[in-house]
């Protein structure tokens, strides 16, 4: 039989992590279960791993302004971003949480077993990499990591016998943008996706700084910086992406879409979200 554990802080959750380190570690269970039946409908293994269940750990929930950045705890919830009272910053990662999953998978998911998945379609993580998130972990003792740094490829992480805390959102000026496509409006995995944080100067139009990050395109979503580097200091508006600024990317082939298309999509879709930025000064100001 399987074993299962379910702590109410996180200082029980690392004893007993520490005496079983091969435990699977479980919060909104919205990605564990359909791998599960996914491996029973292949063939594979047909009893239940042995589970670590943290969603009753407190201290792990919750949106807080922590002075110099943003703290949001590993089990917060799509929906508790979207309700969430925070800057404009965050409308790109809002904007990725009204589209992940129905109702049901917002209000279970969260947003560290988003990021722990480490799948390549996930939508949070471009979101992140451009807010220069960190992720706060705890693994014997307590770090922080570049989001960029603890993603290291396909479905892989550096945290071994450890649970991530929270991720942490510097402040900073600027609004943010998010945009993804699929093959339907909504309830779809991305087949390519990109978000951007841009602060512009609202007399001049003039971008202070622009982050944007691509997902679904390489085996982990990546930055922009010949982009960036070329937007900065020019109007709104005034700089298309091109190829070149991609040229770093390296989508695949699969059910979903071919790597061509992908690539093609990608550029897209930043050439989109550069258009929704200019737009949305143009209104503000």
């Amino acid at each position: 039989m399987a074993s299962y554990h379910r702590p109410t802080d996180l200082s029980e959750a690392l004893r007993i992590l520490s005496h079983e380190p091969s435990l699977r570690i479980l919060a909104g269970a919205t990605d564990v279960y359909p791998a599960w039946t996914g491996a029973q409908a292949t063939g594979g293994s047909r009893g239940h791993a042995d589970v670590l269940d943290i969603s009753n750990i407190a201290e792990l929930k919750g949106i807080a302004d922590r002075g110099d950045h943003w703290w949001l705890g590993a089990l917060t919830t799509w929906t508790d971003i979207v309700r969430a009272d925070l800057p404009p910053l965050f409308d790109g990662l809002k904007a990725a949480a009204r589209e992940i999953g129905g109702i049901q998978i917002q209000n279970r998911g969260t947003i560290a077993g988003n990021i722990c998945t480490a799948s390549p379609a996930g939508d949070s993580i471009p979101c992140l990499l451009a807010l220069d998130a960190e992720i706060e972990c705890a693994e014997g003792r307590a770090f922080c990591l570049p989001l960029a740094h603890f993603i290291t490829g396909y479905r892989k992480i550096v945290l071994d016998g450890g649970i991530v805390t929270g991720i942490r959102v510097p402040k900073q000026s600027g609004r943010g943008h998010f945009l993804k496509l699929g093959a339907r409006r909504y309830l779809v995995i991305s087949i390519a996706m990109v978000s951007g944080t841009f602060d512009i100067d609202e007399a001049t139009g003039v971008i202070r700084t622009a982050r944007i990050a691509v997902g679904a395109c390489s085996a982990v979503a990546q930055r922009l910086p010949q982009l960036e580097a070329r937007l900065t200091g020019t109007r709104t508006g005034a700089i298309k992406p091109t190829s070149d600024d991609l040229a770093h990317l390296a989508p695949i082939d699969d059910v979903r879409a071919n790597a061509d298309y992908r690539r093609a999509a990608a550029l897209q879709l930043v050439s989109d979200l550069l258009d929704q930025v200019a737009m949305s000064h143009r209104s503000e100001a």
